[in-house]
């Protein structure tokens, strides 16, 4: 999937490899999950959570050629139906979805590596109830960024380390499960 190259300079989609091991540790989690691609990029994330079995794919991403790119891309993997594209900032779209009741098993997120979106996002989160029980949120970041051990109700599960990349997963402190 090819970014507008007008504004491809800020994007930083998730490598290959970082992707591929993404998806070997969300093996027995993957199939029929729910699943939100936060801060989409080219939709690379979300498109793999498809390919792996996903029964639905939100991808979020503020940026229209972004979208349209991702939308295309969906139509040619014919994953339209399966798949939803949310137009929107993602801290919006977090209580555009508490207020909808929308809900998922797996949350990734890869803001802007040299910003504090990340913590404000995974605050976000912490805050509302779009986690399901027993759910994951992922969140990518650049190795020298230190992710606390606890975010709210979010309780930080393993660090999975791909060179300068880190996959930060959490899951709901089991007090917060019902």
């Amino acid at each position: 999937m090819k970014a507008n190259t007008k504004t491809s300079k800020s994007l930083r989609p998730t490598t290959g490899k970082v992707r591929e091991a993404l998806f070997n540790i969300l093996r027995r989690k993957i199939e029929n999950a729910c699943f939100l691609d936060l801060y989409a990029g080219t939709g690379a994330v979300g498109i793999e959570a498809l390919k792996q079995g996903a029964s639905e794919v939100t991808f979020v991403e503020v940026n229209r050629d972004y979208s349209k790119n991702i939308n295309e891309a969906l139509s040619k993997f014919r994953f339209t139906v399966r798949a939803r594209l949310i137009t929107k900032k993602v801290l919006s779209f977090i209580e555009w979805a508490d207020t909808n009741r929308m809900t998922f098993d797996i949350i990734f997120l890869d803001p802007p590596y040299h910003t504090e979106e990340i913590l404000q996002t995974m605050s976000a989160i912490a805050k509302v109830n779009i986690l399901r029980d027993k759910g994951v949120v992922i969140a990518e970041h650049f190795e020298k960024r230190l992710l606390p051990d606890e975010v709210g109700n979010l309780q930080k599960v393993k660090d999975y380390h791909y060179g300068d990349t880190v996959l930060s997963f959490y899951q709901k402190k089991a007090a917060s499960r019902k």
